[in-house]
């Protein structure tokens, strides 16, 4: 992660503490933003996407992708939900079609995105997930673009 970018660090104690940060984070999204996150299995990702969908208004079960690569669910935004975890090459993730313009009008919200550092866009929200000692605790380090424009619809702002 990049050390020159703002960064928040926020501790949950629950999943439904992990589903309130996303959550939150989700009103500040527009369309076209992109969320890379990274973290070992089990660490909260998609506990995380689940909280950020329904804040979006997404109704349904949210699920990890893994077997799929990448869900679409439709809310306020659409939500393209992608999972890395069995890709392993930037080509890979060219054949997903992240480059799109359809992904323009939603979120992006990639798991195991460090599989594909070098192929993201700059403006991604990077967010980190670490397990801590306790039952459900998790560090969330989320990083936000600094200067580059975030979006890239017509409320696209820095």
């Amino acid at each position: 992660m990049n050390t020159s970018r703002p960064r928040e660090i926020l501790i949950t104690r629950s999943p439904a503490e992990t589903r309130e940060v996303a959550a939150g984070l989700a009103g500040s999204l527009l369309p076209g933003d992109v969320l890379a996150l990274c973290g070992e299995l089990g660490s909260g990702k998609t506990c995380f996407v689940q909280g950020l969908a329904r804040a979006l208004g997404v109704r349904g079960r949210v699920s990890s992708p893994t077997f799929t690569l990448m869900h679409e669910y439709q809310g306020r935004l659409p939500v393209f939900h992608v999972d890395l975890y069995r890709l392993f090459t930037g080509a890979d993730l060219a054949e997903l079609g992240l480059d799109d313009d359809a992904l323009a009008r939603g979120i992006t919200v990639i798991e195991w995105a460090d599989r594909a550092e070098g192929e993201l866009p700059e403006r991604a929200l990077r967010i980190r997930f670490e397990t801590l000692p306790g039952e459900n605790a998790r560090r969330i380090t989320v990083e936000r673009p600094a200067g580059p424009k975030r979006g890239t619809g017509p409320d696209a702002r820095p």
